[in-house]
């Protein structure tokens, strides 16, 4: 009998000592497992969803596209009034009602169904904690072009134009306000060049904020499913971001009213959305030279067929990829049979990659550089780097023939 009782004791000491050895084993491998740091071994893009939340609703949705290797990133403005088709509920509604503070997955889901992308983190900002940080941030610097007036709780709030610091109360205001007289597309920029400035500006102080005892404080300021060190990796990275050359993108649509809302529905059934995506995440992935931008291209978009609206219409198209377009008009005759692409860059690799999206092989170079001297040169400055002249051979989104 006492035998048995020294068995079962060693017996229960050895569980013991093995549940002890597999818990410390778990935890070092939990500790030492960071998706960030997976991330960045395997060189795969970043995809960082930031919500700005108002009384349970976002106001604005930025998914922010960051390639560890190159350095770039790209921005995709994700507007609340977006028309969607949402499987789970069989019906096309705005992308802003789904959305639940309380479990944001399925509006992230749908975003990334939206752009064909994984949405690997997501960062909430309420507008109460956005006074918070900003204040942290010691402001965010920003260029406000006509003075604003604005009326919030009784209080007059005035936002002077040129170059100027918000503090944390401002800034909440900025980010949010809306007024009925304010154009729409102003309004969408407005918050597109708040967000990049907020971003810039917690690039510039992050190492003061996430390595010291202000830490705490200011990470508690952000809901994310993130622990503080998979958010401080995280935020490491974003440092090595130059937000000058950050493109931001909106999703676009046709307005259409459903069910008694005016939603932006995504053009060719969001098709367009995901090779805009495709296109921005071929080019942070790409290898090119640092003082080039795949979006440096001026385009001037011609319409040599009798069928009106097609330079404007295709102009916005092209719009949605990041380009310039500096003109829109009419060809020197309108019987094009086939489109053609006439470009001045130097840079044949950024023509091919503009020629790409509406599959077009009819490229003719206006001139040959060598053959030009310094006042040709200065005169090709001050036009467009491609001319696109739309035929009879372009549906609206591609080149149907060569």
């Amino acid at each position: 009998m006492k035998l048995s009782k020294i068995d079962a004791s060693r017996f229960l000491l050895v569980l013991i000592i093995l549940l002890l050895v597999v818990g410390i084993v778990l935890a070092i491998y939990t500790f030492r497992t960071n998706p960030v740091a997976d991330i960045l071994t395997s060189n795969r893009v970043i995809n960082i969803m930031f919500v700005v939340e108002e009384e349970r609703k976002p106001v604005s949705t930025y998914i922010l596209m960051f390639y560890p290797v190159t350095k770039r990133a790209a921005v995709f403005d994700i507007p609340g009034e977006l028309g969607l088709l949402i499987p789970r509920i069989n019906r096309v509604t705005s992308i802003e009602s789904i959305y639940d503070p309380a479990r944001i997955g399925g509006y992230e889901n749908e975003i990334g169904r939206l752009l064909g992308i994984d949405i690997n983190f997501s960062i909430v900002i309420t507008k109460e904690n956005l006074v918070s940080i900003v204040d942290l941030l010691e402001g965010v610097e920003i260029f406000i072009p006509s003075p604003v007036s604005h009326r919030e709780d009784d209080e007059l709030i005035m936002f002077p134009s040129g170059m100027t610091i918000l503090d944390g109360d401002k800034a909440s205001v900025y980010a949010t306000y809306s007024l009925p007289y304010e154009d729409r597309e102003m309004e969408v920029f407005r918050r597109q060049r708040f967000f990049l400035g907020f971003l810039n500006r917690q690039i510039q102080m992050n190492e003061r904020l996430t390595n010291t005892s202000l830490s705490k404080m200011y990470y508690s300021f952000f809901r994310t499913a993130m622990n503080r060190r998979t958010l401080t990796l995280l935020f490491n990275e974003l440092v090595y971001i130059d937000t000058g050359r950050i493109n931001v993108q909106s999703v676009g649509g046709n307005l259409r009213e459903v069910s008694g809302q005016m939603l932006i529905i995504p053009h060719w059934d969001g098709n367009l959305v995901k090779e805009i995506v495709r296109q921005t995440l071929a080019s942070l992935t790409r290898d090119i030279d640092e003082h080039l931008s795949e979006r440096a291209l001026t385009v001037e978009v011609l319409n040599g067929t009798a069928a009106t609206g097609r330079a404007g219409r295709t102009a916005e198209m092209l719009r949605s990829f990041g380009y310039d377009i500096i003109s829109i008009g009419n060809a020197d005759r309108n019987n094009y049979e086939n489109t053609v692409i006439v470009h001045r860059s130097g840079d044949e690799a950024l023509v091919r990659a503009f020629a790409d999206i509406i599959r077009c092989d009819n490229i003719r170079r206006e001139y040959e550089y060598e053959d030009l001297d310094e006042t040709d040169l200065q005169n090709l400055e001050l036009k467009a780097n491609i001319t696109l002249i739309i035929g009879r051979n372009f549906d609206g989104r591609y080149v149907t023939g060569n």
